[in-house]
């Protein structure tokens, strides 16, 4: 397998990421600004130029082109796994200089940069399995206005499926407009800590508009979409209908004595993008 041919892949897949918004989220800013007034529809009204400006000029949409993440399902037969990790390390170096993305991993302990957006566990990668040939990677660009907000509450399971909606409408809120709403909820419930956060940075990756499949958890979904909006937050903070685009939920089995409920919050920039590897090498960015 040529892997320079497989790097220009993911290279394609991190500038598809950090310059061109997924179609469903296009439509949803458009449809807020249909319904908004005022200083919400300008902000809205900026928003939609600035997705169309990167789209052409083929920049990233925001100076914060974020901590990078990749979610990888390897399918059993691909013939070639042990290239992966290094293939896309070597992308995101090539990315931040060719793009370029802004250099945002800095050593916690010494405040070091090495320019490169490499670092200790970045890019963060994570890797699943599935059956079949094939390898499907979905890349997350994250800014730190938005992750500042993501939360973690262990909750008492005694405060069931109503507590789990206000914790998540009480981090929404006390968010306010830091995030730079209208925002994507992703949230985690279940599992252990670390796993309820996996959950909810997971859920960002279903397009705006979708439900769960589960009907108690689509509800769900509907009923927090609903709530948030009527926060009155708005675009930007400065008040309005729409303070999210959408509100997406998955789940773990929990221990009967915990509910983590994760909370990860996108920015209305909502960044995503995927590509499929072939066994013979060949790739597909979508």
């Amino acid at each position: 397998m040529d892997r320079k041919h497989l790097e220009e892949g993911i290279l394609q897949l991190i500038r598809k990421a950090e310059t061109e918004i997924p179609p469903d989220v296009i439509t949803a800013l458009k449809q807020a600004y249909s319904v908004e007034t005022g200083a919400a529809k300008i902000q809205l009204e900026a928003m939609l130029a600035n997705v169309e400006m990167a789209q052409k000029k083929r920049c990233p949409m925001c100076q914060d082109t974020g901590i990078l993440t990749f979610f990888v399902t390897i399918g059993t037969d691909f013939r070639a796994p042990g290239i992966l990790k290094q293939t896309i390390e070597q992308a995101v170096v090539r990315a931040t200089r060719e793009i370029p993305l802004r250099p945002n991993t800095v050593d916690p302990m010494t405040s070091t940069n090495h320019g490169d957006n490499l670092g200790s566990y970045l890019p963060h990668i994570l890797w699943d399995f599935e059956p079949g040939d094939l390898v499907h990677i979905t890349m997350l660009p994250k800014g730190s206005g938005s992750e500042n907000m993501s939360a973690l509450g262990m909750l008492s399971p005694s405060v069931g499926i109503e507590g789990v909606k206000q914790f998540v409408v009480d981090v929404v809120k006390k968010a306010g407009g830091r995030p730079c709403p209208p925002i994507v909820v992703g949230v985690g419930i279940g599992g252990s800590a670390d796993l309820a956060m996996n959950l909810g940075k997971r859920a960002l990756l279903r397009p705006v508009g979708t439900y769960h499949i589960e009907p108690s958890i689509a509800l769900l979904e509907e009923e927090l979409l609903g709530i948030i909006n009527k926060t009155g937050i708005g675009p930007m903070g400065l008040g309005g209908k729409i303070t999210a685009l959408d509100a997406h939920v998955e789940v773990a089995h929990r221990h009967p004595a915990s509910l983590p409920v994760g909370v990860v919050i996108q920015c209305w920039a909502d960044r995503r993008a995927s590509m499929v590897v072939h066994n013979d090498g060949s790739w597909e960015v979508k």
